[in-house]
């Protein structure tokens, strides 16, 4: 009798904020069949592990496709972003912002942290000094920083402190600056494992936009979801999930062009690179 190895299941990354609960929930609790194994973490987390090729499928910051576009792909259709007011990444300071004259940035983030210095120094003609740490065990320690940028549940968790009157949503502030949405997040395919794994990958890439179809079409739920985690209260997550942008179309494109034209032109990347998607007989490039 032949045995035959079971293939090595898709290694897929999952950003741990609950803003793509719509695209995970369902492949977590199986309302779209799938056989991912997933490791979950904070975005600048993904970032390495896939670098390293510890991933072969993952959503990760933005900007880490523009760092090395040679050695990934995009998932068509589908991203993490805001046309207006994102809620979940936020610039709260205890002084007007131009009198801001350091910033914590936790170092979770890299798109959010790149996006501020750009919109500062660009829009704004601000250099403060920043600095890397966590803000809760700042908080907890007695030593508040002056301003600081949340992003994820923190974010939404904190941005009503009230030693904190002024705020900067990012997502919102580059809406005003540009007319077009902010991609904060991508979903990329490692080159290497496109090429690897064949028909596995077409099936994975096919499978996570089921997924967000699947959950697109419940948000409500979602809401519900987050309530129940204590993050907060569910008309609240409803007008939070309303805002997200979860799909990488026209103006989408145009929007994370922009970008990477901006911070090619600040000098903090060589160069805005191509977007080139990944294509299978299912999966077809915007």
């Amino acid at each position: 009798m032949i045995r035959r190895e079971t293939p090595a299941p898709v290694r897929l990354g999952r950003i741990g904020y609950l803003n793509v609960l719509p695209i995970y929930h369902p492949l977590e609790t199986r309302a779209v069949d799938n056989d991912f194994v997933v490791e979950s973490g904070p975005p600048a987390k993904l970032n390495t592990i896939m670098e390293a090729g510890g991933l072969d499928l993952s959503a990760c910051s933005s900007i880490e496709y523009a760092r090395r576009p040679e050695r990934y792909l995009l998932v068509p259709d589908l991203a993490i972003g805001s046309c207006g007011p994102v809620q979940s990444v936020l610039l709260l300071s205890r002084v007007p912002l131009d009198r801001a004259s350091k910033i914590l940035v936790s170092a979770q983030t890299h798109t959010s942290a790149a996006l501020l210095r750009l919109m500062l120094a660009t829009r704004f003609g601000l250099r403060p000094d920043f600095e890397t740490g966590d803000i809760r065990s700042r908080l907890a320690a007695g030593e508040p920083p002056q301003a600081f940028l949340a992003i994820g549940d923190e974010a939404l968790r904190l941005r009503r402190l009230p030693d904190y009157p002024y705020a900067l949503d990012l997502g919102s502030e580059w809406n005003a600056w540009t007319g077009l949405p902010f991609i904060f997040g991508v979903w990329i395919v490692r080159r290497e494992a496109a090429a690897q794994l064949g028909p596995r990958m077409d099936r994975a890439v096919r499978t996570l936009l089921a997924a967000k179809a699947h959950g697109a079409a419940r948000l409500p739920d979602y809401a519900l979801l987050g309530e129940a985690q204590g993050i907060l209260d569910a008309p609240s997550l409803r007008s939070y999930f309303r805002g997200l942008v979860y799909d990488l179309g026209p103006e989408e494109q145009e929007g994370l062009r922009a970008f990477y034209a901006k911070l090619a032109e600040a000098g903090a990347i060589p160069a805005a690179p191509r977007l080139e998607f990944y294509q299978s007989r299912d999966v077809v490039a915007a």
